[in-house]
Order: structure tokens, then sequence, then C-alpha cells
């Protein structure tokens, strides 16, 4: 790689690094421009050129925190032989990634309603396609043999990822609520859901 390009994908990850930090420190409230450059020591000249905006900062923060999220379920889910035991995977890879990893999580559940996500919605769908279709793929012999019930994949997506990520969304707002106990406990519901 030359140097240059060596340079532009350093700048890159520093100010996406920055801004994780700024939004985990300071909240939504305090998730600005200024604080991100005053964070990461880079120019402002150098936050527009690199992601064009700082909406654009933030949608490339928020791509990368999904992808991380993403790629440790889909690589969980590959290690599971059962359709069960893909369920619980799944289940207990969100909870794992959102108790270790809680300022990612914490910024990918504040961006759910985001005025910048829809401009960058294309970049964001590009990433999550090879990975949701890895978890359909995986899903497809499962539904074809009977023990998951058929059901369009935007449900079967609701069924399986919606109350880990409802149930994260509360603990990340400061809800009593026991995560080792819902990995145990969540898998067996969900999976009576997505049973045949």
């Amino acid at each position: 790689m030359p140097v240059k390009q060596r340079r532009g994908e350093e700048t890159r990850r520093r100010l996406l690094d920055a801004a994780l930090a700024v939004h985990a420190a300071a909240g939504t409230e305090g998730f600005t421009v200024h604080a991100v450059v005053a964070e990461s020591g880079v120019s402002l000249g150098s936050l527009y050129h690199h992601f064009g905006s700082f909406d654009g900062l933030a949608a490339a923060l928020y791509t990368r925190c999904m992808a991380e999220l993403l790629d440790e379920i889909v690589a969980a889910l590959g290690r599971a032989r059962t359709p069960r035991s893909g369920v619980r995977a799944v289940v207990t890879a969100y909870l794992g990634h959102v108790a270790e990893r809680s300022a990612s999580a914490r910024f990918i559940h504040a961006s759910a309603y985001a005025a910048y996500l829809p401009a960058h919605a294309e970049t964001i769908a590009a990433m999550k396609a090879p990975r949701m279709a890895r978890m359909t793929a995986w899903l497809a012999p499962h539904i074809a043999a009977g023990a998951v019930v058929d059901l369009p994949d935007p449900l079967t997506e609701m069924l399986l990822i919606g109350p880990v990520a409802e149930l994260s969304r509360r603990w990340l707002n400061g809800a009593d609520i026991d995560l080792p106990r819902a990995a145990k406990l969540l898998p067996d519901r969900i999976w009576a859901s997505l049973q045949a």
C-alpha cells in the first residue's frame, strides 16, 4: 500500500476512533464535529476530505460498528450445527458484543433513527447485504428441512434479532437487566418462535 494511502487510512481510523470515544463520553448531545476534531487531533479539513461531512463520518462509524457486530454474529452462527444452537449462538454473540463493546453498541442503537442514515443507506445496505446473506444461507437448509418456519426474511430477522436488539437498547439506556441471565433465557423463547 502506498504511503499516502496508508496515511489516509490511518487518518480515517483516528477520526472514527475519536468519534466513538466522543460519543461514549458525551452522548448524542456532545457528539459534535468540533469535539471529534479536538479528540482526534485531525483538522476539520481532513475530516471533510475523508468523509464529506460530519454526517458522513457518523454514517461511516455506524457502518463500522454494525459490521463488527454482524461479523461476530455470523461467525458464531457458522459454528452452530443445529437451528436451535444457531439461535443460541446469535443471541449470545449479540449480547456478548453489547457487554464487551458497549460504546459501539450504544452508537448503533443511538443511530437507529438518526437523520444521517437515509442519506447513506446504499453504503450501509452494501455492508449488510453479504452478512445477512450468510445468515440467510445458514438458515435455508433448516427451513427446507422443516425445522424452521418459512417466513419472509425480514420477519425471520425480526423474530431472531428483534427481541435481543430491544433488550440491548434498554440495557444500554440503564435498565436493570441481567445480560448473562437473559443470554440463558432468551434463546429458547426465540427458538420457540422460529421452530416450525
